[in-house]
């Protein structure tokens, strides 16, 4: 598939208005991003179900934090898990081991802006 970046028209209107209220910017690839990212004292998480991953509720969470979520298929590239920080992984249970991007964003974001607002009132 394609990931569309603003502004793009088909994702401006799904947006519906919010896409100018978050910053937004372009890497040719994750790799990119990542060394960018940590430069600017980012702590990189990758999302991922691996043998070295914890669960994402047995964390503490640093800030500034990225998270890195890879293809609802084949996951994030390799070169791309040895640039992060740590692993971590949303524990699933029965036949599927993993939710999809979405559902799965959801999850830790939320997760991530809890504990930023529990560190804030600290």
């Amino acid at each position: 598939g394609m990931t569309p970046t603003p502004p793009d028209a088909q994702l401006l209107k799904t947006a519906v208005g919010s896409a100018e209220y978050v910053s937004c910017r372009y890497y040719p690839n994750t790799m990119q991003a990542i060394e960018e990212l940590k430069l600017s004292g980012y702590t990189i998480w990758g999302v991922e179900t691996t043998s070295e991953s914890t669960i994402y509720c047995d964390q503490a969470y640093p800030q500034p934090l990225a998270l890195v979520f890879g293809n609802e298929i084949i996951g994030i590239d390799t070169a791309v898990l040895r640039m992060c920080d740590s692993l971590i992984c949303v524990p699933t249970y029965g036949i599927k081991n993993s939710l999809n991007v979405a559902t799965c964003a959801s999850i830790l974001i939320w997760e991530a802006v809890r504990h930023m607002r529990i560190s804030q009132r600290h």
